[in-house]
């Protein structure tokens, strides 16, 4: 479902956030370790993305950065296009889940927007990263209480699909 695919996706993004952020601080021994967790988790997220290929590539350190950046941009606009799927799905709900999913996609669209301008960890601030992920644990908070009301609280129309009349044949 989309918003499995959603949670999934946020997952993945929260992760490499704190990498990137002890990269942008330039500690030694932490860096190789930040360059080989992001080193691997490009390398998953490439075999998901890119079965097709059969290329995961071994990119160097000097490559993490941008391929962090990548990976970050591709995750959010993933997001994005789950949120815009769910924004549509949910119509009918109570109007403050409507309002926290909408605030949702404004919030993804802004980290992709960040990412999308990025050249290098340089171009994101500190504050940008940290309130990315305070921001990202609020998705993931209203994410699971549309979850659990959906889960109480099925339309009828999701399970039985539109009413229409039909036309009598004369």
């Amino acid at each position: 479902s989309c918003a499995v695919h959603q949670q999934i996706c946020l997952d993945t993004l929260i992760f490499p956030l704190p990498q990137i952020e002890v990269f942008k601080q330039g500690f030694n021994q932490k860096l190789q370790e930040g360059q080989e967790k992001l080193h691997q988790m490009w390398l998953d997220w490439s075999r998901k993305s890119f079965k097709e290929s059969g290329d995961e590539g071994s990119a160097e350190p000097e490559e993490m950065e941008s391929l962090a950046l990548l990976m970050a941009l591709g995750i959010t606009q993933q997001i994005q296009i789950a949120c815009c799927k769910i924004v549509s799905a949910i119509q009918g709900l109570p109007s403050s889940l409507q309002a926290k999913v909408k605030q949702s996609l404004s919030t993804i669209e802004e980290l992709h927007a960040s990412f999308l301008v990025a050249k290098s960890f340089q171009d994101l601030s500190s504050s940008v990263l940290i309130q990315s992920q305070r921001k990202l644990a609020v998705i993931q908070e209203y994410m699971e209480e549309l979850l659990d009301y959906l889960k109480n609280n099925t339309p009828l129309s999701w399970l039985v699909g539109p009413f229409s009349p039909k036309e009598e044949k004369k």
